[in-house]
């Protein structure tokens, strides 16, 4: 049941205090701005917390942990990620959140052969029955859809990573937000939209791979511009709430860091399109005084085939 749990949560993410550690001697400074991690200081902060960009399911290879990331851990005493993962009471508090409201099925929302077209594929690839899923919101399934599409046979996310590092290090994880609030956003979304968006990916499986290769690549090169223009460029029920799904969101994490960062260093660990551009995370934190620092990630890049 926790594995069935975490799978749901990173799903949604398509997601707690012990003493300070020193800071190492340095983490050195990215030479430019493509970097998923970075340093926020200044403002009132004794000492720096950090910025981690994430990508919530990608191929298990390219979810590792660099020797710079692990340094930053070495400098804080807690991670936050957008939603407590390791919080099962939670996990199971939110399954209820998933379900479409009023008792709505996908066979509600879908023509009889549309239904059968989703059920036959998610009967064929998804670990979990299906007739759990048909109650859930669509955007939820989409997410799994994504999961099909990656390039290698077994998927992972960084949140698992990170969660697991801090287990070890016995470093509290926490969340900014709860899972329960996650997935009741896409009840501001018609479900009959959500719904065609399934269809819709379900049926272009194999055949448009293109935004999904690109924002591999762009995480790999850790290009938060090239990351940014991906995201920018999905014109279905993402693209039309925005605000809804990023941009608000982003302001709520802004109002939360400073104070987070104030009792004790820490590392936010969030969707690396939560970065860039002028309404995502780090701008916000720069208007807010902070002081935003490249570091250097030097992960492992791959040669898995796009």
């Amino acid at each position: 049941m926790r594995l069935y749990l975490k799978y749901l949560a990173m799903a949604a993410l398509a997601a707690v205090s012990m003493g300070c550690k020193s800071q190492p001697a340095s983490i050195a400074s990215a030479d430019n701005s493509n970097t998923l991690l970075w340093e926020v200081s200044g403002n009132g902060l004794a000492r720096p917390s950090f910025i981690l960009g994430t990508m919530h399911i990608l191929c298990a290879q390219d979810a590792n942990l660099s020797p710079q990331l692990r340094q930053v851990l070495d400098a804080t005493g807690q991670v936050y990620l957008e939603i407590d993962m390791d919080d099962l009471g939670q996990m199971f508090g939110s399954l209820k959140a998933m379900a479409m409201r009023n008792g709505t099925k996908l066979s509600d929302l879908l023509s009889p052969e549309e239904y059968q077209r989703v059920e036959k594929f998610f009967g064929q690839k998804s670990p979990l029955p299906f007739s759990m899923m048909e109650r859930y919101k669509p955007m939820l399934l989409s997410a799994m859809v994504v999961e099909q599409q990656l390039p290698c046979e077994k998927a992972n996310g960084m949140e698992i990573m990170l969660m697991a590092e801090a287990t070890t290090r016995k470093q509290e994880i926490k969340g900014l937000e709860t899972m329960e609030f996650q997935v009741g956003l896409f009840d501001s979304i018609p479900y009959a939209v959500q719904a065609k968006e399934l269809l819709k990916a379900i049926d272009s499986m194999g055949q448009d791979k293109g935004s999904i290769d690109s924002l591999l690549l762009a995480y790999r090169q850790q290009d938060l511009a090239m990351i940014e223009k991906v995201s920018m460029m999905d014109d279905g029920a993402v693209g039309g709430n925005l605000d809804l799904l990023l941009y608000s969101r982003n302001r709520n994490w802004a109002a939360q860091v400073g104070p987070i960062a104030q009792k004790m260093p820490t590392l936010f660990a969030v969707g690396a399109a939560h970065l860039p551009g002028s309404q995502g995370l780090l701008e916000l934190l720069r208007k807010q005084g902070y002081t935003l620092r490249p570091l250097k990630n030097e992960t492992t890049v791959k040669t898995t085939s796009l």
